[in-house]
Parts: structure tokens; C-alpha cells; sequence
């Protein structure tokens, strides 16, 4: 990747966190000199199931998702489009093998830190330490909704918030993906779709 390119990642990247809090210049140079650029083509696993999860990731163009695998069937946990952090992040937290597998969607390119620099620069950038707590509690809310869905809403009223939240996705990420994420089955995800269409 040329220089010029790295560049316009780190800065895409700084904006990012600046929207969080604002960062001093010797911060902002402790934080890139830790991050690396990485580009991963399509289906490449970061982290499988059984690894310990030792990288985080920030997206800078494509997708990514955590699935599940139960008796051969993948189930899609959530799904990670750019300007978002990555990871299997129980396993990269406790630093236990992970029962997910991280996985590209499309062709990416990624910052990643692994979980000792990121230790590091903790104590190195204080104001990193507020990004980290907002972007741990940001999973957690949609952890939380993904629940709250799948335990309350019915498949369609699952789709059509899914539709309304991310509608940039529903071009590129595969049915069989979305319908495991929504939980059900890509036959009866074509016959919601066919039905709201009708209306």
C-alpha cells in the first residue's frame, strides 16, 4: 500500500476516535505508531473458533462478522462494516480460546493492535482508555438489541429493523448471512421479503 494511502487510513481512523474525544498531536502519534495496516482478502479468518483472539481490529473498508458454529451450521452473532472495532472480543479480553470465529466478508483493510500494545498504550494515553470504555459499551447495547429481538420480536419485525438500521448491507452481505443473523431460515427470509414488497 503507498504511502499516500496508509496516510488517508490513519487519518479516516483519527477521525473516528475524535469523535469520541479530542486527541492532542502526541497522542494521536503514540496511537498510529502502534496500529498496522493490514489488508485481508474475502473469507479470510482472523481469529477461529478454539484461538485465542490476540488482535483487535478497526475497519477501514469492507465487512466483517462473528459467527458461531453448532453440528456444521454457522450462525452469524453480528456483522462489522467500516468505522467499527472488530473482534472475538471475549476471548481477546480474558485472553481464552474464543467459541466464535472472526471472519472477512469482503475484501478488507484493517488497523490492528494486538492485546499488549493496546495494554500499553492504555497506560501511555489516558484519553484511549474513554474510547475503549465507549466502544465496549456500544457492544453491549447491541448485544443487548440482538437479544431483546430475538427473545421479542417476530422474523419480519426482525428484518425490517435490521433493513431500517443497516440498509447499506443489505446489497452486500450474502442472504444465507443475513437470514442466520435474523435467525431464521433463507427460505423464509425470501418469503418476508416477498411479502413486504407486496405492501
Amino acid at each position: 500500500m503507498e504511502r499516500n494511502d496508509t496516510e488517508g487510513q490513519l487519518l479516516n481512523f483519527r477521525k473516528t476516535l475524535e469523535q469520541i474525544i479530542p486527541l492532542s498531536d502526541s497522542e494521536w502519534k503514540m496511537i498510529s505508531r502502534k496500529f498496522n495496516l493490514m489488508e485481508a482478502p474475502k473469507r479470510t479468518q482472523l481469529t477461529k473458533e478454539g484461538q485465542i483472539a490476540t488482535s483487535i481490529y478497526f475497519i477501514n473498508k469492507g465487512l466483517l462478522r462473528i459467527f458461531y458454529t453448532k453440528e456444521d451450521v454457522e450462525i452469524t452473532g453480528f456483522i462489522f462494516s467500516e468505522g467499527l472495532f472488530a473482534s472475538c472480543y471475549e476471548s481477546f479480553l480474558l485472553q481464552t480460546k474464543s467459541n466464535q470465529t472472526l471472519e472477512t466478508l469482503e475484501d478488507c483493510v484493517l488497523l490492528t493492535i494486538d492485546h499488549s500494545e493496546l495494554q500499553t498504550l492504555y497506560k501511555e494515553v489516558p484519553a484511549l482508555n474513554i474510547i475503549g470504555r465507549v466502544v465496549a459499551e456500544q457492544r453491549f447495547i447491541n448485544g443487548q438489541r440482538i437479544l431483546s429481538s430475538h427473545l421479542l420480536d417476530s422474523p419480519e419485525e426482525r428484518y425490517r429493523q435490521f433493513s431500517d438500521q443497516y440498509p447499506g448491507l443489505l446489497m452486500r452481505v450474502p442472504q444465507h448471512i443475513i437470514a442466520s443473523y435474523l435467525g431464521i431460515t433463507p427460505v423464509s427470509l425470501s418469503r418476508i421479503r416477498k411479502r413486504i414488497s407486496r405492501k
